[in-house]
């Protein structure tokens, strides 16, 4: 039979084959185990023995088969042990974004629409007469015909260049973002992980920004004594440590790599739920986690002012309700004529997403 035979779709009953309930719960798991494979599959056999999570004909052994057939796990050839793909890296990206921020649909343009026209993928409704140095691409051919013929009759078509009419495009601006998450050893204090949401944001923001945006760029910092750059894939894995905080560090070194963007669009997101508490001074630390202390508040809203003046916004994301903590985050906010949200950790990834696309509007200077 030549063609296709298109049937109902019916969705496999429990959230798909027992390899992806597994996988999914694996995942999960590699997130709080630091990227641990061997500490993953001992929870899980854990759990197995408690919980019957496998049944008679898939067991614990199979899985662990089919996720180095499948490409999730390999095996170091120096250690012997498993260590997590690139593969896993991915999936745990489009899991967090899938979870924040639903599903939405990838395209290629990788631009963000702005209120000015110029050269673009998508076509506005503005037109407006051809000019010296437009590209025929840009040509609105149904009303340049329409044009010549109530010109010119229709009797004896000419086309002239005055008939030509040209279809705006909506310029679309390119952006940089720098990705601040603090890692001091707040975040996992009286109790509540706040790491954990704090790095499943990060993930879905750097997901949705190569497959919707891939023209942007997007550099993510930690902060805590002292601030340094990570990788994307080492997003899933990382950990809180045992620091103070130390946002001036973290705004220093941000600034520093937006400065070799080129893009004219540039912002940092902070994702934050403390007071700076340190600074670097020579090759020791200034501390003080029991106030506002004046020396390091005074640096570090110097930093924001810089910033203001560098044309960055910093856009503050605390996640903590304490009501000095937000008063330092208001006048951080205002020295920088910035932004802040004060969110829970269960609504903290809508309002990265809402206002990374909102942002993305402004226009290009």
């Amino acid at each position: 039979m030549i063609g296709y035979q298109f049937s109902k779709f019916q969705p496999k009953p429990n959230g798909g084959s027992k390899f992806e309930q597994l996988l999914n719960l694996f995942l999960q798991l590699m997130q709080y185990t630091n990227g641990d494979v061997a500490e993953t599959l001992t929870w899980m056999n854990q759990i197995d023995n408690e919980h019957h999570i496998t049944d008679g004909e898939y067991g614990m052994g199979d899985f662990i088969e089919d996720l180095k057939n499948k490409g999730y796990v390999k095996e170091d050839p120096v250690e012997g042990n498993f260590i997590p793909t690139s593969k896993t890296d991915q999936t745990i990206r489009k899991n967090s974004l899938e979870e924040i921020f639903g599903k939405l649909k990838k395209t290629s343009s990788g631009n963000h629409k702005t209120f000015n026209t110029g050269t673009g993928d998508e076509v506005g409704s503005d037109s407006r007469q051809f000019e010296f140095g437009d590209t025929l691409d840009q040509l609105d051919i149904t009303q340049s015909i329409h044009n010549a013929q109530v010109n010119h009759g229709i009797d004896h078509f000419q086309l002239h260049e005055k008939d030509l009419e040209i279809k705006e495009r909506e310029h679309k601006s390119q952006t940089s973002t720098v990705l601040m998450i603090d890692i001091s050893h707040s975040m996992i204090l009286y109790g509540e992980d706040r790491i954990t949401p704090a790095k499943k944001v990060a993930m879905a923001l750097a997901e949705l920004i190569k497959t919707r945006y891939p023209k942007d760029t997007l550099d993510i910092i930690v902060f805590g004594n002292d601030a340094w750059p990570i990788e994307i894939k080492d997003l899933p894995y990382l950990q809180v440590g045992p620091f103070h905080t130390n946002t001036y560090a973290g705004v220093e070194l941000a600034m520093d790599i937006l400065r070799r963007r080129k893009n004219p669009n540039k912002q940092i997101f902070m994702i934050t739920d403390g007071k700076p508490t340190c600074l670097k001074e020579g090759a020791g630390y200034y501390k003080n986690s029991f106030g506002l202390d004046r020396k390091i508040l005074n640096k570090t809203l110097n930093q924001a002012a810089q910033c203001r003046r560098l044309g960055i916004t910093i856009t503050t994301f605390m996640i903590a309700s304490d009501p000095y903590l937000q008063e330092f985050v208001r006048e951080f906010t205002k020295t920088n004529n910035g932004r802040a949200f004060y969110s829970s950790l269960k609504g903290l990834g809508e309002f990265v997403f809402e206002d990374y696309e909102r942002n993305r509007r402004k226009t290009v200077r």
